[in-house]
Protein backbone atom coordinates (compact mmCIF):
# COMPACT_ATOMS: atom_id res chain seq x y z
CA UNK A 1 0.00 0.00 0.00
CA UNK A 2 1.36 3.38 -0.75
CA UNK A 3 1.49 5.98 1.54
CA UNK A 4 -0.93 9.29 1.06
CA UNK A 5 1.35 12.10 -0.54
CA UNK A 6 -0.37 14.10 2.14
CA UNK A 7 1.29 12.47 4.89
CA UNK A 8 0.22 11.89 8.43
CA UNK A 9 -1.26 15.34 9.32
CA UNK A 10 -3.99 14.36 6.56
CA UNK A 11 -4.67 16.66 3.53
CA UNK A 12 -6.00 19.83 5.60
CA UNK A 13 -2.75 20.67 7.18
CA UNK A 14 -0.85 19.76 3.75
CA UNK A 15 -1.90 21.85 1.73
CA UNK A 16 -1.98 24.70 4.68
CA UNK A 17 1.71 24.27 5.20
CA UNK A 18 2.25 24.60 1.13
CA UNK A 19 0.43 27.57 1.27
CA UNK A 20 2.91 30.73 1.04
CA UNK A 21 3.04 32.65 4.22
CA UNK A 22 2.29 36.39 4.25
CA UNK A 23 4.40 39.33 4.63
CA UNK A 24 3.75 39.71 8.02
CA UNK A 25 5.52 35.76 8.89
CA UNK A 26 8.67 37.64 7.82
CA UNK A 27 11.08 39.91 9.58
CA UNK A 28 12.82 42.26 7.73
CA UNK A 29 16.13 41.76 9.70
CA UNK A 30 15.35 37.92 9.11
CA UNK A 31 18.19 36.32 5.79
CA UNK A 32 16.50 34.36 3.73
CA UNK A 33 17.00 30.73 3.53
CA UNK A 34 20.20 29.42 2.20
CA UNK A 35 21.91 32.38 3.37
CA UNK A 36 24.41 31.83 6.19
CA UNK A 37 23.05 32.76 9.64
CA UNK A 38 25.14 35.26 11.66
CA UNK A 39 26.46 34.83 14.95
CA UNK A 40 24.13 36.11 17.77
CA UNK A 41 25.07 39.45 19.13
CA UNK A 42 26.48 40.71 21.91
CA UNK A 43 23.72 41.73 23.72
CA UNK A 44 21.76 38.36 23.74
CA UNK A 45 24.92 36.28 25.63
CA UNK A 46 25.63 39.37 28.42
CA UNK A 47 28.31 38.81 30.94
CA UNK A 48 29.64 39.95 34.17
CA UNK A 49 32.89 40.97 35.96
CA UNK A 50 32.76 38.10 37.88
CA UNK A 51 32.73 35.42 35.13
CA UNK A 52 35.19 33.00 34.84
CA UNK A 53 37.28 33.93 31.45
CA UNK A 54 37.37 32.24 28.51
CA UNK A 55 40.32 29.39 28.92
CA UNK A 56 40.48 29.72 32.54
CA UNK A 57 38.73 26.43 34.11
CA UNK A 58 36.53 27.11 36.70
CA UNK A 59 35.43 25.33 39.77
CA UNK A 60 32.16 22.51 38.38
CA UNK A 61 29.41 23.67 40.85
CA UNK A 62 27.51 20.87 42.68
CA UNK A 63 24.14 19.58 41.83
CA UNK A 64 23.62 21.00 45.60
CA UNK A 65 25.59 24.10 45.40
CA UNK A 66 25.62 26.35 42.60
CA UNK A 67 27.85 28.60 41.76
CA UNK A 68 27.51 32.64 43.44
CA UNK A 69 29.17 35.62 44.72
CA UNK A 70 28.54 33.83 47.95
CA UNK A 71 30.01 30.46 47.03
CA UNK A 72 33.44 29.85 49.03
CA UNK A 73 35.80 29.46 46.28
CA UNK A 74 37.54 26.22 45.16
CA UNK A 75 41.32 27.47 46.45
CA UNK A 76 40.13 29.24 49.69
CA UNK A 77 41.61 28.11 52.98
CA UNK A 78 40.74 29.69 56.59
CA UNK A 79 43.90 28.78 57.74
CA UNK A 80 45.60 30.49 55.00
CA UNK A 81 43.09 33.00 54.82
CA UNK A 82 44.55 36.93 55.12
CA UNK A 83 44.34 38.43 58.96
CA UNK A 84 41.58 40.64 58.45
CA UNK A 85 39.08 42.11 56.07
CA UNK A 86 39.68 45.73 54.94
CA UNK A 87 36.79 47.62 54.08
CA UNK A 88 36.83 49.86 50.53
CA UNK A 89 37.14 53.20 53.31
CA UNK A 90 40.09 51.44 54.99
CA UNK A 91 41.12 50.15 57.98
CA UNK A 92 42.50 53.33 60.55
CA UNK A 93 46.00 51.79 62.45
CA UNK A 94 45.18 50.89 65.88
CA UNK A 95 48.39 50.28 68.18
CA UNK A 96 47.21 48.73 72.14
CA UNK A 97 49.90 49.42 74.77
CA UNK A 98 51.01 46.58 76.23
CA UNK A 99 51.83 48.73 78.87
CA UNK A 100 48.03 49.16 79.85
CA UNK A 101 45.92 46.96 81.89
CA UNK A 102 44.50 44.20 80.26
CA UNK A 103 41.18 45.20 81.01
CA UNK A 104 41.73 48.21 79.71
CA UNK A 105 43.07 47.12 76.17
CA UNK A 106 39.80 44.89 75.89
CA UNK A 107 37.26 47.51 76.68
CA UNK A 108 38.89 49.50 73.64
CA UNK A 109 38.33 46.53 71.55
CA UNK A 110 34.69 46.30 72.81
CA UNK A 111 34.76 49.90 71.84
CA UNK A 112 35.67 49.56 68.52
CA UNK A 113 33.63 48.45 65.32
CA UNK A 114 34.42 44.79 64.70
CA UNK A 115 36.22 45.80 60.96
CA UNK A 116 38.45 48.00 62.91
CA UNK A 117 39.76 46.04 65.52
CA UNK A 118 43.62 45.34 64.87
CA UNK A 119 44.08 41.72 64.81
CA UNK A 120 47.22 39.78 67.25
CA UNK A 121 50.57 40.74 66.29
CA UNK A 122 51.99 36.97 66.07
CA UNK A 123 49.61 35.24 63.64
CA UNK A 124 49.31 31.40 63.42
CA UNK A 125 51.79 29.73 61.26
CA UNK A 126 50.70 28.11 58.41
CA UNK A 127 51.60 24.83 59.00
CA UNK A 128 50.52 25.41 62.96
CA UNK A 129 47.26 23.92 64.23
CA UNK A 130 44.44 26.12 64.96
CA UNK A 131 42.79 26.30 68.26
CA UNK A 132 40.33 23.57 69.22
CA UNK A 133 37.27 26.52 68.99
CA UNK A 134 34.92 24.60 70.75
CA UNK A 135 36.61 23.90 73.81
CA UNK A 136 37.79 27.91 74.08
CA UNK A 137 34.25 29.03 73.78
CA UNK A 138 32.94 26.72 76.14
CA UNK A 139 35.92 27.86 78.70
CA UNK A 140 35.38 30.96 78.05
CA UNK A 141 31.80 31.04 79.27
CA UNK A 142 32.66 28.89 82.29
CA UNK A 143 34.83 31.89 82.98
CA UNK A 144 32.53 34.26 82.25
CA UNK A 145 29.55 32.70 84.08
CA UNK A 146 31.54 33.02 87.25
CA UNK A 147 32.54 36.84 86.78
CA UNK A 148 28.52 37.45 86.26
CA UNK A 149 27.53 35.51 89.37
CA UNK A 150 29.76 37.34 91.01
CA UNK A 151 28.78 40.98 90.71
CA UNK A 152 30.45 42.19 87.76
CA UNK A 153 29.65 44.59 85.62
CA UNK A 154 28.46 43.48 82.09
CA UNK A 155 31.17 45.38 80.07
CA UNK A 156 34.11 43.79 82.69
CA UNK A 157 32.47 40.39 81.63
CA UNK A 158 32.43 40.55 78.02
CA UNK A 159 35.90 42.46 77.90
CA UNK A 160 37.09 39.05 80.10
CA UNK A 161 35.64 36.59 77.60
CA UNK A 162 37.06 38.62 74.93
CA UNK A 163 40.21 38.63 76.65
CA UNK A 164 40.16 34.55 76.67
CA UNK A 165 39.50 34.37 72.59
CA UNK A 166 42.30 36.48 71.82
CA UNK A 167 44.80 34.70 74.30
CA UNK A 168 43.73 31.83 71.94
CA UNK A 169 44.17 32.99 68.45
CA UNK A 170 40.64 33.81 67.96
CA UNK A 171 40.49 36.94 66.77
CA UNK A 172 37.13 37.66 65.65
CA UNK A 173 34.86 37.13 68.36
CA UNK A 174 31.72 38.94 69.81
CA UNK A 175 31.04 38.58 73.30
CA UNK A 176 27.17 39.56 74.70
CA UNK A 177 25.93 39.29 78.51
CA UNK A 178 22.41 39.61 79.94
CA UNK A 179 21.90 39.23 83.07
CA UNK A 180 21.40 35.47 82.73
CA UNK A 181 22.64 34.86 79.56
CA UNK A 182 25.98 34.06 78.26
CA UNK A 183 26.73 34.20 74.34
CA UNK A 184 30.05 34.03 72.53
CA UNK A 185 30.05 34.27 68.54
CA UNK A 186 33.22 32.98 66.40
CA UNK A 187 33.58 33.60 62.60
CA UNK A 188 36.96 32.19 61.20
CA UNK A 189 36.19 34.09 58.14
CA UNK A 190 33.86 36.33 56.10
CA UNK A 191 33.10 33.07 54.20
CA UNK A 192 32.63 30.81 56.93
CA UNK A 193 29.94 29.92 59.01
CA UNK A 194 29.72 31.48 62.44
CA UNK A 195 30.62 29.36 65.84
CA UNK A 196 27.52 30.22 68.60
CA UNK A 197 27.68 28.88 72.55
CA UNK A 198 25.87 30.19 75.18
CA UNK A 199 25.76 29.20 78.42
CA UNK A 200 22.81 29.92 81.33
CA UNK A 201 23.59 31.47 84.79
CA UNK A 202 21.35 29.61 87.17
CA UNK A 203 22.49 30.84 90.57
CA UNK A 204 24.35 33.90 92.13
CA UNK A 205 26.63 34.10 95.20
CA UNK A 206 29.22 36.09 96.79
CA UNK A 207 32.89 35.24 97.03
CA UNK A 208 35.42 37.47 96.08
CA UNK A 209 37.89 35.34 97.18
CA UNK A 210 37.50 33.22 94.09
CA UNK A 211 36.53 36.32 91.94
CA UNK A 212 40.38 37.60 92.47
CA UNK A 213 41.33 33.98 91.84
CA UNK A 214 39.32 34.15 88.22
CA UNK A 215 41.05 37.23 87.94
CA UNK A 216 44.69 35.77 88.42
CA UNK A 217 43.44 32.97 85.94
CA UNK A 218 43.24 35.67 83.29
CA UNK A 219 46.26 38.10 84.09
CA UNK A 220 48.17 34.55 83.47
CA UNK A 221 46.30 33.73 79.76
CA UNK A 222 46.76 37.35 78.87
CA UNK A 223 50.21 37.49 80.01
CA UNK A 224 53.20 37.01 77.39
CA UNK A 225 55.63 35.05 80.04
CA UNK A 226 52.81 32.31 80.77
CA UNK A 227 51.78 30.01 78.38
CA UNK A 228 48.79 28.86 79.89
CA UNK A 229 47.21 25.89 77.74
CA UNK A 230 42.95 25.45 77.70
CA UNK A 231 43.80 22.00 79.60
CA UNK A 232 45.75 23.71 82.63
CA UNK A 233 43.21 26.57 82.60
CA UNK A 234 40.05 24.10 82.73
CA UNK A 235 42.16 22.64 85.51
CA UNK A 236 42.66 25.80 87.65
CA UNK A 237 38.94 26.63 87.05
CA UNK A 238 38.05 24.00 88.28
CA UNK A 239 40.22 23.85 91.60
CA UNK A 240 38.73 27.41 91.87
CA UNK A 241 35.28 26.08 91.77
CA UNK A 242 36.02 23.38 94.27
CA UNK A 243 37.59 25.87 96.69
CA UNK A 244 36.10 26.26 100.39
CA UNK A 245 35.10 29.67 101.20
CA UNK A 246 37.72 31.20 103.48
CA UNK A 247 35.45 31.85 106.80
CA UNK A 248 33.00 29.52 108.12
CA UNK A 249 29.08 30.37 108.49
CA UNK A 250 29.59 30.76 112.11
CA UNK A 251 31.95 33.95 110.90
CA UNK A 252 29.65 35.55 108.97
CA UNK A 253 27.02 35.40 111.40
CA UNK A 254 29.09 37.40 113.95
CA UNK A 255 30.21 39.42 111.36
CA UNK A 256 26.55 40.12 110.43
CA UNK A 257 25.75 40.92 114.00
CA UNK A 258 29.04 43.47 114.60
CA UNK A 259 28.36 45.84 111.08
CA UNK A 260 25.09 46.17 112.63
CA UNK A 261 26.28 47.41 115.92
CA UNK A 262 28.86 49.39 114.36
CA UNK A 263 26.18 51.15 112.45
CA UNK A 264 24.36 51.68 115.12
CA UNK A 265 27.09 53.34 116.55
CA UNK A 266 27.32 55.30 113.63
CA UNK A 267 24.13 56.62 113.98
CA UNK A 268 24.77 57.65 117.98
CA UNK A 269 23.95 54.32 119.86
CA UNK A 270 26.13 53.54 122.73
CA UNK A 271 27.66 50.32 124.07
CA UNK A 272 24.43 48.55 125.05
CA UNK A 273 22.89 50.00 121.91
CA UNK A 274 25.72 47.69 119.87
CA UNK A 275 24.63 44.57 121.55
CA UNK A 276 21.11 44.85 121.15
CA UNK A 277 21.76 45.88 117.40
CA UNK A 278 24.35 42.83 117.05
CA UNK A 279 21.35 40.46 118.27
CA UNK A 280 18.81 41.70 116.30
CA UNK A 281 20.87 41.05 113.11
CA UNK A 282 22.61 37.69 114.38
CA UNK A 283 18.47 36.01 114.84
CA UNK A 284 17.86 37.86 111.30
CA UNK A 285 21.18 35.98 109.80
CA UNK A 286 19.83 32.81 111.22
CA UNK A 287 16.50 33.21 109.78
CA UNK A 288 17.24 33.72 106.41
CA UNK A 289 19.78 30.62 106.20
CA UNK A 290 16.91 28.59 107.63
CA UNK A 291 15.00 30.14 104.67
CA UNK A 292 17.34 29.22 102.45
CA UNK A 293 18.00 25.77 103.25
CA UNK A 294 14.00 25.55 102.93
CA UNK A 295 14.20 26.42 99.33
CA UNK A 296 12.13 29.95 100.12
CA UNK A 297 13.49 33.15 97.25
CA UNK A 298 15.71 35.54 98.48
CA UNK A 299 12.39 37.72 99.09
CA UNK A 300 11.49 35.81 101.66
CA UNK A 301 14.86 35.96 102.94
CA UNK A 302 15.28 39.22 103.54
CA UNK A 303 11.81 39.74 104.38
CA UNK A 304 12.14 37.64 107.31
CA UNK A 305 15.94 38.86 108.17
CA UNK A 306 14.29 42.50 108.40
CA UNK A 307 12.17 41.26 111.55
CA UNK A 308 14.02 40.43 114.35
CA UNK A 309 15.93 44.08 114.30
CA UNK A 310 13.01 45.71 114.20
CA UNK A 311 11.37 43.92 117.17
CA UNK A 312 13.74 44.14 119.59
CA UNK A 313 13.38 47.87 118.13
CA UNK A 314 9.98 48.29 119.13
CA UNK A 315 10.48 45.91 122.39
CA UNK A 316 12.96 48.98 123.65
CA UNK A 317 10.25 51.14 122.91
CA UNK A 318 7.69 49.18 124.57
CA UNK A 319 9.32 48.89 127.44
CA UNK A 320 10.44 52.51 127.76
CA UNK A 321 14.15 51.89 127.78
CA UNK A 322 16.39 55.23 127.87
CA UNK A 323 18.20 53.90 124.72
CA UNK A 324 18.04 54.76 120.53
CA UNK A 325 15.35 52.19 119.26
CA UNK A 326 15.58 53.84 116.01
CA UNK A 327 19.65 53.34 115.69
CA UNK A 328 18.67 49.53 116.71
CA UNK A 329 16.40 48.80 113.58
CA UNK A 330 18.50 51.35 111.22
CA UNK A 331 21.79 49.14 111.89
CA UNK A 332 19.76 45.72 111.20
CA UNK A 333 19.08 47.41 107.64
CA UNK A 334 22.46 48.09 107.09
CA UNK A 335 23.31 44.79 106.74
CA UNK A 336 20.20 44.22 104.22
CA UNK A 337 20.39 46.83 101.81
CA UNK A 338 21.97 45.61 98.49
CA UNK A 339 24.44 48.02 97.48
CA UNK A 340 26.77 45.72 95.70
CA UNK A 341 23.93 45.16 93.33
CA UNK A 342 22.75 48.62 93.12
CA UNK A 343 26.50 49.43 91.45
CA UNK A 344 26.40 47.11 88.89
CA UNK A 345 22.98 48.20 88.14
CA UNK A 346 24.05 52.02 87.39
CA UNK A 347 27.07 50.71 86.21
CA UNK A 348 26.02 48.56 83.38
CA UNK A 349 22.97 51.54 82.77
CA UNK A 350 26.04 54.18 82.22
CA UNK A 351 27.90 51.51 79.95
CA UNK A 352 25.17 50.68 77.61
CA UNK A 353 23.96 47.43 78.65
CA UNK A 354 20.18 48.45 79.10
CA UNK A 355 18.66 44.68 79.28
CA UNK A 356 20.96 43.75 82.02
CA UNK A 357 20.72 47.37 84.22
CA UNK A 358 17.08 46.99 84.20
CA UNK A 359 17.07 43.81 85.18
CA UNK A 360 19.75 44.22 88.23
CA UNK A 361 17.60 47.32 88.81
CA UNK A 362 14.26 44.88 89.17
CA UNK A 363 16.69 42.67 91.62
CA UNK A 364 17.44 44.91 93.69
CA UNK A 365 13.76 46.86 93.92
CA UNK A 366 12.56 43.66 94.90
CA UNK A 367 14.98 43.08 97.51
CA UNK A 368 14.50 46.57 98.99
CA UNK A 369 10.11 45.91 98.59
CA UNK A 370 11.21 42.96 101.19
CA UNK A 371 12.68 45.03 103.76
CA UNK A 372 10.07 47.32 103.74
CA UNK A 373 7.43 44.90 104.19
CA UNK A 374 9.64 43.21 106.97
CA UNK A 375 10.30 46.46 108.79
CA UNK A 376 6.45 47.65 107.92
CA UNK A 377 5.03 44.73 108.91
CA UNK A 378 6.90 44.95 112.82
CA UNK A 379 6.35 48.50 113.20
CA UNK A 380 3.05 48.47 112.12
CA UNK A 381 1.97 46.37 114.81
CA UNK A 382 3.98 47.97 117.49
CA UNK A 383 2.30 51.19 116.33
CA UNK A 384 -1.09 49.07 117.55
CA UNK A 385 0.20 48.74 120.92
CA UNK A 386 1.25 52.60 121.19
CA UNK A 387 5.04 52.24 120.83
CA UNK A 388 5.80 55.71 120.77
CA UNK A 389 8.51 55.22 118.01
CA UNK A 390 9.88 59.01 117.52
CA UNK A 391 13.25 59.21 114.76
CA UNK A 392 13.87 62.54 116.30
CA UNK A 393 16.49 61.46 118.80
CA UNK A 394 18.63 59.86 115.33
CA UNK A 395 17.70 62.69 113.51
CA UNK A 396 19.78 65.32 115.33
CA UNK A 397 23.17 64.54 114.13
CA UNK A 398 25.95 63.34 117.63
CA UNK A 399 29.14 64.52 116.63
CA UNK A 400 31.77 61.79 118.06
CA UNK A 401 34.75 61.51 115.30
CA UNK A 402 36.95 59.27 116.48
CA UNK A 403 34.02 57.24 117.95
CA UNK A 404 32.33 57.41 113.96
CA UNK A 405 35.55 56.90 112.41
CA UNK A 406 36.62 53.83 114.41
CA UNK A 407 32.66 52.68 113.90
CA UNK A 408 32.86 53.27 110.15
CA UNK A 409 36.12 51.12 109.59
CA UNK A 410 34.22 48.07 111.38
CA UNK A 411 31.42 48.16 109.80
CA UNK A 412 33.59 48.32 106.47
CA UNK A 413 35.65 45.23 107.88
CA UNK A 414 33.28 42.76 108.42
CA UNK A 415 31.13 44.10 105.08
CA UNK A 416 34.34 42.43 103.88
CA UNK A 417 34.03 39.28 105.90
CA UNK A 418 30.48 39.01 104.11
CA UNK A 419 31.57 38.95 100.98
CA UNK A 420 34.05 36.44 101.47
CA UNK A 421 36.95 38.73 100.43
CA UNK A 422 40.62 37.20 101.18
CA UNK A 423 42.65 38.43 103.89
CA UNK A 424 44.66 40.24 102.17
CA UNK A 425 41.89 42.80 100.86
CA UNK A 426 40.19 43.12 103.99
CA UNK A 427 42.80 45.83 105.03
CA UNK A 428 42.49 47.53 102.13
CA UNK A 429 38.78 47.51 101.83
CA UNK A 430 38.28 49.06 105.25
CA UNK A 431 41.07 52.14 104.76
CA UNK A 432 38.90 53.18 101.85
CA UNK A 433 36.27 52.87 103.69
CA UNK A 434 37.38 55.36 106.62
CA UNK A 435 38.62 57.79 104.01
CA UNK A 436 35.08 57.89 102.77
CA UNK A 437 33.44 58.18 106.28
CA UNK A 438 35.68 61.09 106.92
CA UNK A 439 34.97 62.74 103.53
CA UNK A 440 31.25 62.16 103.71
CA UNK A 441 31.37 63.69 107.70
CA UNK A 442 33.04 66.66 106.92
CA UNK A 443 30.75 67.62 104.02
CA UNK A 444 27.23 66.53 105.47
CA UNK A 445 28.04 67.33 109.06
CA UNK A 446 30.53 69.92 109.68
CA UNK A 447 29.63 71.75 106.63
CA UNK A 448 26.29 71.10 106.87
CA UNK A 449 26.25 70.39 103.01
CA UNK A 450 24.14 68.08 101.32
CA UNK A 451 23.92 64.31 102.31
CA UNK A 452 23.30 63.61 98.36
CA UNK A 453 26.31 65.66 97.37
CA UNK A 454 28.27 64.60 100.05
CA UNK A 455 27.38 60.41 99.54
CA UNK A 456 28.74 61.03 95.66
CA UNK A 457 31.70 63.07 96.60
CA UNK A 458 32.73 60.08 99.24
CA UNK A 459 31.68 57.07 96.56
CA UNK A 460 33.55 58.73 93.88
CA UNK A 461 36.82 58.81 95.67
CA UNK A 462 35.93 55.10 97.06
CA UNK A 463 35.41 54.26 93.48
CA UNK A 464 39.07 56.41 92.26
CA UNK A 465 40.90 54.91 94.91
CA UNK A 466 39.39 50.79 94.27
CA UNK A 467 39.97 51.23 90.45
CA UNK A 468 43.58 52.14 91.15
CA UNK A 469 44.38 49.82 93.78
CA UNK A 470 42.87 46.91 91.10
CA UNK A 471 44.77 47.97 87.82
CA UNK A 472 48.25 47.94 90.14
CA UNK A 473 47.23 44.54 91.91
CA UNK A 474 45.80 43.05 88.17
CA UNK A 475 42.15 42.03 89.41
CA UNK A 476 38.86 43.02 89.76
CA UNK A 477 37.63 46.33 91.59
CA UNK A 478 34.53 44.90 93.58
CA UNK A 479 36.93 43.96 96.91
CA UNK A 480 38.17 47.47 96.93
CA UNK A 481 35.29 49.08 96.14
CA UNK A 482 32.01 47.34 97.68
CA UNK A 483 32.81 47.01 101.65
CA UNK A 484 34.31 50.57 101.51
CA UNK A 485 30.63 52.01 100.90
CA UNK A 486 28.91 50.11 104.00
CA UNK A 487 28.99 53.11 106.05
CA UNK A 488 27.31 55.40 102.67
CA UNK A 489 24.29 53.07 102.66
CA UNK A 490 21.03 55.09 103.10
CA UNK A 491 19.76 53.25 106.35
CA UNK A 492 18.76 55.88 108.07
CA UNK A 493 16.59 57.40 105.07
CA UNK A 494 15.00 53.53 104.48
CA UNK A 495 13.94 53.31 108.38
CA UNK A 496 12.47 56.86 108.41
CA UNK A 497 10.19 56.34 105.33
CA UNK A 498 9.09 52.96 107.13
CA UNK A 499 8.16 54.66 110.04
CA UNK A 500 6.19 57.27 108.54
CA UNK A 501 4.21 54.80 106.50
CA UNK A 502 3.86 52.97 109.41
CA UNK A 503 2.32 56.15 111.21
CA UNK A 504 0.09 56.89 108.31
CA UNK A 505 1.79 59.83 107.37
CA UNK A 506 2.20 58.89 103.62
CA UNK A 507 3.69 62.27 102.22
CA UNK A 508 6.77 62.45 104.43
CA UNK A 509 7.42 57.87 104.08
CA UNK A 510 7.29 58.19 100.64
CA UNK A 511 9.47 61.45 100.45
CA UNK A 512 12.35 59.93 103.07
CA UNK A 513 12.10 56.69 101.04
CA UNK A 514 12.89 58.99 98.03
CA UNK A 515 15.63 60.35 99.39
CA UNK A 516 17.00 57.09 100.15
CA UNK A 517 16.62 56.22 96.37
CA UNK A 518 18.55 59.50 95.64
CA UNK A 519 21.82 58.37 98.30
CA UNK A 520 21.56 54.61 96.67
CA UNK A 521 22.10 56.03 93.38
CA UNK A 522 24.29 59.22 94.54
CA UNK A 523 26.90 56.22 95.51
CA UNK A 524 26.36 54.00 92.29
CA UNK A 525 27.17 56.97 90.17
CA UNK A 526 29.81 58.36 92.53
CA UNK A 527 31.56 54.37 92.39
CA UNK A 528 31.05 54.49 88.68
CA UNK A 529 32.69 58.50 88.08
CA UNK A 530 35.63 57.33 90.26
CA UNK A 531 36.40 54.20 88.37
CA UNK A 532 36.22 56.67 84.91
CA UNK A 533 38.35 58.96 86.21
CA UNK A 534 40.77 55.99 87.24
CA UNK A 535 41.18 55.02 84.18
CA UNK A 536 41.67 58.77 82.37
CA UNK A 537 44.60 59.22 84.81
CA UNK A 538 46.35 55.84 83.58
CA UNK A 539 48.60 55.47 80.52
CA UNK A 540 46.03 55.76 77.16
CA UNK A 541 45.44 51.64 75.88
CA UNK A 542 45.33 52.90 72.49
CA UNK A 543 47.74 54.72 70.26
CA UNK A 544 45.87 56.77 67.46
CA UNK A 545 42.55 55.32 69.00
CA UNK A 546 40.57 56.89 71.61
CA UNK A 547 38.44 54.56 73.90
CA UNK A 548 35.21 55.92 72.31
CA UNK A 549 31.48 54.93 73.51
CA UNK A 550 27.99 55.89 71.60
CA UNK A 551 27.85 59.36 71.06
CA UNK A 552 23.92 61.06 70.68
CA UNK A 553 23.21 64.57 69.99
CA UNK A 554 20.09 65.72 71.40
CA UNK A 555 18.84 62.17 72.23
CA UNK A 556 18.19 61.54 68.64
Amino acid sequence: MVASPEGPEGPDEAAEDRKPRSDEAHSAFTPPAGVEQPAAPEEDHPTSEFAIPEGVAGPEPSAEQEGSAFTTPSAYSAATSPPAFTPAFGVPMVRLSKDAPWQDRMRTMLRLPAAERPVPEQPVPEGAAGPNVPRVLDLTLRIGELLLAGGEGAEDVEAAMLAICRGYGLDRCEPGVTFTLLSITYQPSLVDAPVTANRTVRRRGTDYTRLEAVYQLLADINAEDHDVSPEEAYRRLALIRRNRHPYPGWVLTLAAGVLAGAASVLLGGDLTVFFVAALGAVLGDRLAWLCAGRGLPEFYQFLVAAMPPATLGALLTLLHADLRPSAVITGGLFALIPGRALVSAVQDGLTGFYITASARLLEVGYFFVAIVVGVLSVLYVAVQFDANLNPDGTLQPVERPVVQIVAAMVLCLTFAVLLQQSRATVWIATLNGGVAWVVYASIAVTADGSSVMATAVAAGLVGLFGQLIARYEHTSSLPYVTAAIGPLLPGSATYFGVLAIAQNNLDEGFASLAKAAALALAIAIGVNLGGELARMFMRAPGVGALRRAAKRTRGF
